[in-house]
């Protein structure tokens, strides 16, 4: 996959108008809208079928977007979080697995965000393509791209029919065959949890 596929003008300018488009992320292909348009993040959650109980992971295109979202960090959060994402940017060299971090969100403005669990999940990618991307049209919810009791998509071909003119925008970046992201939550005191290997 070509970083290049994210610096595509036309997909810039249709997530930054609140579009809803399928493209490659740094894992899998994913469904992604702007996490801060509430309206957006229904429109996925519908063109899903997606749990409603169920936050989607946030991309970010630096450390310093987390305040768009209530999140206060401690000085031992900020210490691990330097740690494990600089792990997956170096991982992405190494071809090891992303790592996406949840975070106490308890703010009742972002519940369209977090389902009411309080906590919310964020990426920094590695790829700077991505993360210029991100810098552009603000943060992107990102779950992956297909209907919620059916596998993700690995082709453009799988996402066309999974969900034909529902979206605005597929952008193909060959067959992606990757996992989907550890998850692993960070508490205050900066111990972790891994929610999913």
């Amino acid at each position: 996959m070509q970083e290049n596929i994210w610096n595509d003008k036309n997909l810039i300018k249709i997530l930054q108008e609140d579009g809803v488009v399928i493209m490659p992320t740094d894992t899998i292909y994913g469904m992604v809208g702007r996490a801060q348009a509430e309206f957006v993040v229904n429109r996925i959650y519908t063109i899903r079928k997606r749990n409603p109980t169920k936050p989607c992971i946030i991309l970010i295109g630096d450390t310093s977007e987390l305040e768009k979202f209530s999140v206060i960090l401690t000085q031992e959060q900020k210490n691990k979080l330097k740690e494990l994402w600089h792990i997956s940017v170096m991982a992405d060299m190494c071809h090891e697995r992303a790592v996406s971090i949840v975070l106490d969100c308890p703010d009742p403005a972002l519940e369209y965000l977090h389902r009411g669990t309080n906590t919310l999940a964020f990426r920094l990618p590695a790829p700077q393509a991505l993360r210029d991307l991100l810098l552009e049209t603000g943060p992107l919810i990102a779950p992956s791209a297909n209907l919620e009791t059916i596998p993700p998509c690995e082709t453009m071909e799988d996402a066309r029919k999974y969900f034909g003119y529902s979206v605005d925008l597929y952008i193909d970046g060959g067959t992606i065959k990757n996992k989907a992201s550890k998850l692993i939550k960070l508490h205050k005191d900066g111990s972790i949890d891994l929610m999913r290997n």
